[in-house]
């Protein structure tokens, strides 16, 4: 029992110092730059495929190390590419639009994987020397992951040589802690950042390539294992490699354990250490109260919609109300998508925008409420409209329970806790199988016989979804709104004329999380079926992506970019490569309008009005 015991400590550590070499990367990159940079999962995905290539096509040429070291060194090109010309345009934007950016790098570099390597799992060898195991107190263990276990340790020497014993390193560890300050200095940031970049990008491609010998190599490495890779880097403490190095090795003992006691626990044993760790220490292990922030630029207030603004807006309702008269099929269902998509985005930007507070997890409170709208009609048989106005109930509660925790928090670290509390409720959903349906979720939830024609449901979804934008908007100019948005702007000045700012923060996530259940309530009754892909990462982003897109300055914003982004999405996710062509759209309207569509809209607008600037 004890050699078993030791067995899966030497596991644990051994997948630690794989999920340290891609953390530390990450971490390095968010130190220096502040990007949180979706797109390391790809990087660490190239790195094994490079790897693949270069001791499977040339082992006679080529040894097995070797290309593990060439595979990382290609991997910092190309992140040195990838920040020349895309990052490197967009480092004054708004906080986290780099996120829309990276994410339409994973969508190219995914399709660019799937021309060249083919959508197989693709097997690499063994790793020379060490492809056989050792019995330790009897239980028999990989050599290769007892080369990991060393490698790892390694690797964090040579960084904290690179770190402390170099004037390139003295540079990153002051551009860590004051960016602006180091560039006061006459330093040149544009070489600091770029070699940042491509360090960390070094090590993605170095842990991707050492993973070669373990698994196969496919083109779900990168989103398989970015998650876990950002809780790391959060409960380390963000630009903290050393912290990196202890975390990492906290969730991968813990889930090498944890699996032993409670199999189910495995999907969200990492979301949940992370949970408890930002809950006692809010900037993680290593973390200080500065790291918890990325660039932040200022922000003009908001202001009330122009007379040609509205006339503008009260057509395109006209316009969508008479949509039924021209199609009742395949138009209506795109624009009911449409508009749970805009409220949805519109309850995300509410928090994000006015309430200044980042969400990654904001697809809890859709998913809830389409679960409680689905389980109001299933399980305790209430009839449409009751269960639509049981959803925001039930969202908001779980907004009140989670929110109450997440204000405490802020910047990354929030928006981390946010995706926690995400990944706790789509693990508790997918488990649940005998109230929620698990995997194969809940089917049969239709809209009321009343409701059934196509052109009544689209009324309903319109009155709903359109109410719902109109109180966000309502709201975002009342003191209330003004209360947020001051929180947002400079909390200590709010809290010092007397504001209880963390009290109005947890009132304001309360409420978008409500008005997210009633965007879910109708998606639940427009497609029959609700399943766990609701409360998903994937939903969380695509809400992100909209707000971003459109513009978190305004609040048409969110209605812009869930638009463009549902358009877009209906359109080329008919083509092929459609992943490589999104991505390319995403990274045009990031470089081309930095300030989201309603940013380039405005701007526009004031170019063709006279005695405007733009």
């Amino acid at each position: 029992m004890m050699g078993f015991y030791f067995a899966q400590l030497l596991t644990g550590l051994a997948n630690a110092s794989s999920l340290f070499l891609i953390a530390s990367g990450l971490s390095i990159i968010f130190g220096v730059t502040r990007v949180v940079n979706f797109a390391h999962g790809s990087l660490y995905m190239l790195g094994a495929y490079i790897a693949y290539t270069l001791v499977t096509t040339l082992p006679g040429v080529v040894g097995f190390w070797t290309g593990v070291l060439l595979a990382a060194v290609a991997t910092a090109l190309i992140g040195a590419v990838i920040e020349i010309l895309i990052l490197r345009r967009i480092y004054n934007s708004p906080e986290l639009f780099q996120l829309v950016a990276t994410f339409g790098v994973v969508l190219v570099v995914q399709d660019v994987a799937l021309h060249v390597w083919g959508s197989e799992d693709l097997l690499g060898p063994r790793a020379p020397l060490l492809d056989r195991a050792v019995r330790i107190f009897g239980e028999p263990i990989p050599e290769y992951d007892l080369a990991l276990i060393v490698i790892g340790p390694v690797v964090l020497g040579l960084i904290w040589l690179l770190f402390q014993r170099t004037r390139w390193g003295i540079l990153v560890r002051a551009a860590t802690q004051d960016r602006e300050m180091v560039g006061a200095l006459g330093v040149n940031q544009r070489f600091l950042f770029t070699s940042a970049f491509m360090v960390g990008s070094f090590l993605a491609g170095l842990g991707g390539a050492l993973q070669v010998p373990r698994e196969s190599v496919n083109l779900l490495m990168d989103l398989n294992i970015i998650g876990e890779a950002f809780v790391v880097v959060v409960i380390g403490g963000m630009g903290s490699v050393t912290g990196a190095f202890v975390a990492a090795v906290i969730i991968s003992v813990a889930n090498a354990f944890g699996v032993l006691v409670f199999p189910q626990i495995s999907l969200i044993l990492p979301f949940l250490v992370m949970a408890i760790v930002l809950i006692v220490r809010p900037y993680g292990l290593f973390g200080t109260p500065a790291s918890a922030h990325g660039a932040t630029v200022p922000e003009a207030p908001l202001r009330a919609l122009p007379p040609a603004g509205a006339a503008l807006f009260a057509v395109a309702v006209v316009a969508a109300a008479m949509l039924p008269m021209f199609d009742d099929g395949f138009l209506l269902v795109l624009a009911i998508d449409l508009l749970v998509a805009m409220l949805f985005a519109a309850s995300l930007h509410f928090l994000m925008g006015i309430g200044g507070m980042v969400s990654f997890g904001h697809a809890a409170y859709f998913g809830l409420g389409a679960y409680a709208a689905a389980l109001a009609v299933k399980a305790l048989g209430l009839p449409m409209l009751a269960a639509m106005a049981f959803a925001p109930v039930v969202a908001a509660l779980g907004a009140l329970v989670f929110g109450w925790f997440c204000v405490r928090l802020s910047g990354v670290y929030l928006a981390m806790l946010t995706l926690a509390a995400a990944q706790i409720l789509w693990g508790v959903t997918f488990q649940w199988q005998g109230v929620t349906g698990g995997d194969d979720g809940i089917l049969g939830v239709w809209p009321a016989r009343w409701a059934s024609d196509r052109t009544v449901y689209f009324y309903l979804a319109l009155v709903l979804c359109g109410a719902g934008i109109l109180v966000i908007r309502r709201i975002a100019h009342s003191p209330f709104g003004y209360v947020l948005r001051g929180g947002r702007d400079s909390a200590p000045r709010a809290e010092a004329i007397g504001i209880d700012l963390r009290t109005h923060q947890w009132l304001g996530f309360i409420l978008a999380g409500a008005l997210a259940g009633v965007a879910g309530a109708v998606f639940a009754f427009s497609k029959g079926s609700v399943f766990p892909d609701t409360l998903a990462i994937g939903q969380s982003v695509d809400g992100l992506i909209m707000v971003l897109l459109g513009g978190v300055q305004s609040l048409l914003g969110p209605l812009f970019g869930a638009a463009a982004f549902v358009l877009i999405e209906d359109w080329v996710t008919r083509l092929d490569y459609w992943r490589a062509i999104f991505g390319g759209i995403i990274l045009a309207i990031v470089l081309l309008a930095p300030d989201g569509i309603a940013g380039f809209l405005g701007r526009a607008v004031a170019l063709v009005r006279p005695g405007r600037t733009a």
